[in-house]
């Protein structure tokens, strides 16, 4: 059962750090690292996990749904599995993360309609400097997320175009909104026993895997990573372990894990898989969207977390 309750959620140019070799355009990602690159010892992001909380927008409407379903279809044909659809405004769960503290939450529009990008606004507006925005996020309207409130663009298909890295595309980002209000989306799944990249809607690989080279190499142009375990995303099976573990192990810049958290165990585990390195994501468990899992229980252990690393 929701637990949004009425009084809580009503009333209410960058420095641009070069790579220290050359980079080829629109190859494989393969071949932008060369073999005889040194892994440096990864520097200590922050001392605690946090719970960073999510607005996922599809038709003007807050839901969450299983992402690797969606498609992009002529007209409105496209008819993704629904684990959850709110009748509360995507402002008002703003507010709601607002009044909690919570900060480094991402909203995603699920469509490049109207009404996503008129609630996406919204949301902002309730939360300016709190959110980060994704979805349809390139080099022509990143600049507006950000003027209109959002602390961060979060980019994918933009920048792993026709399942390559398009490095021009990333380089115009930088320059325009700054690396530090850019975040990369990494979502990937596996195939052939690596972490591939997916595009569009999740539904394309990219040649890119993600792995200590690739997160090393991107992160002298983005501040943090989100990555979504797209095999167990929104299917409430429990989270990808083993994804979770590469990111704490080789991310050099903060990063975000979403993807199949259940129960309040889980967090537990991706703080002890992730080395305490890796922030989470929870969506249709949690009883706002929902879930069985408590929301207050997680905004409870998420404060806990902060105060453990005083």
């Amino acid at each position: 059962m929701q637990n949004l309750s009425a009084n809580r959620i009503s009333n209410s140019f960058t420095v641009f750090i070069k790579p220290s070799f050359s980079v080829p355009m629109k190859l494989p990602y393969v071949t932008l690292i060369p073999p005889s690159t040194s892994r440096k010892s990864l520097p200590s992001i922050h001392c605690a996990v946090r719970f960073r909380p999510c607005i996922d927008i599809h038709k003007g409407k807050v839901k969450q749904i299983v992402g690797s379903t969606l498609q992009d279809l002529k007209g409105d044909e496209s008819n993704p599995v629904t684990n959850f659809e709110s009748d509360k405004s995507a402002a008002e769960y703003a507010t709601l993360y607002k009044e909690d503290g919570l900060t480094g939450g991402h909203v995603i529009m699920l469509g490049a309609d109207p009404l996503s990008k008129a609630a996406t606004l919204e949301a902002l507006h309730a939360y300016p400097g709190g959110l980060q925005v994704g979805g349809g996020i390139n080099s022509d309207n990143c600049l507006s997320y950000i003027e209109k409130g959002a602390s961060h663009v979060i980019v994918t298909s933009y920048v792993f175009s026709n399942g390559q890295m398009d490095l021009e595309r990333l380089k115009d980002l930088v320059r325009i909104v700054g690396k530090e209000r850019l975040v990369l989306d990494l979502s990937c799944r596996k195939k052939e026993g690596k972490y591939a990249i997916v595009t569009d809607r999740w539904q394309k690989f990219s040649d890119v895997s993600l792995d200590a080279e690739v997160m090393q190499f991107l992160a002298n142009f983005a501040d943090e990573f989100l990555v979504h375990g797209v095999d167990v995303e929104g299917k409430k099976l429990g989270i990808d372990e083993e994804l979770v573990a590469l990111l704490g192990k080789y991310s050099p810049i903060p990063v975000t894990y979403a993807g199949g958290v259940t129960v309040m165990a889980d967090l537990e585990r991706i703080k002890l898989a992730g080395m305490e390195r890796v922030d989470v994501t929870v969506g249709s468990a949690l009883d706002i969207f929902g879930g069985d899992m408590a929301y207050e229980r997680v905004v409870a252990w998420h404060a806990q977390q902060k105060v453990s690393m005083v």
